[in-house]
Order: C-alpha cells, then structure tokens, then sequence
C-alpha cells in the first residue's frame, strides 16, 4: 500500500477522531454523550463541542475530491513520491484546519481549508 494510501485511511479517521473529542469531553459535563440519540445530543452542543461537530462534517465532505484524486493520480501513473507528499499534505493541513476550526479561528479556517482543496487539486492534476 504506498503511502498515499494510507493517507486516504488516516482522512477517513480523522473526522471521528475530531468529533470524539467533543464526545469524550461531554463525560465531565451536565449534558453527557447519548448514544441512542447522537443527533439530538450534537444539535444541543455549542462552542467547541458544537464546531468539533460542524469540523466532522466538514472533513466527510472534504473525502470525496480527495479520494478519487488520489485514485486517479495512481491509475494515471503519477509520480508517486509527488503523490505521496501531496497526501501527506492535505493530511496535515486537515488535521490543522480541525484544530483551527474548534479555536474559531473563522478567517483562519477558510485560508487553509482552500489549501486543503488546493491540495487535493494538485493531485488530481498529476492524474
């Protein structure tokens, strides 16, 4: 599995990790995790807790572009190590763009979030 792929892996895991996190965080509080109403229980969130959600989202929708770019590249024959480093990138810049996104950092956020689609268009023009 080159290393791109795993990048497609780590993607697919991050948005749960971010949202675990408000999850998690929730145990301490009044309005703890429920887990037969996890819908109701995120719409109910706010601040942080409420912007992990709103980062999980963004990083699903975020997959797509990503995914089949990678795909693309390695069935066009792309130069690996290129592809590679690109993946290693837009895993990064997402892992940084959900940090930002929690610390509302809206200006921020935006800036990199373009980098992170930048990124996946970078690779997607190797295919």
């Amino acid at each position: 599995m080159t290393v791109a792929n795993w990048c497609i892996a780590a993607a697919c895991v991050l948005p749960m990790m971010v949202a675990m996190t408000s999850k998690v965080a929730s145990v301490k509080g009044k309005d703890r995790y429920d887990n037969t109403e996890p819908r109701d229980w995120a719409s109910r969130q706010a601040g942080w807790m409420k912007r992990a959600n709103a980062a999980q989202m963004n990083g699903f929708e975020a997959l797509p572009l990503f995914i089949a770019a990678v795909i693309l590249a390695q069935q066009a024959h792309a130069n690996q190590d290129r592809v590679d480093i690109l993946a290693m990138s837009f895993v990064l810049i997402r892992v940084t763009y959900s940090i930002i996104y929690i610390s509302n950092l809206a200006t921020l956020r935006t800036v990199v979030w373009f980098a992170g689609m930048g990124v996946s268009l970078a690779i997607l023009a190797q295919s």
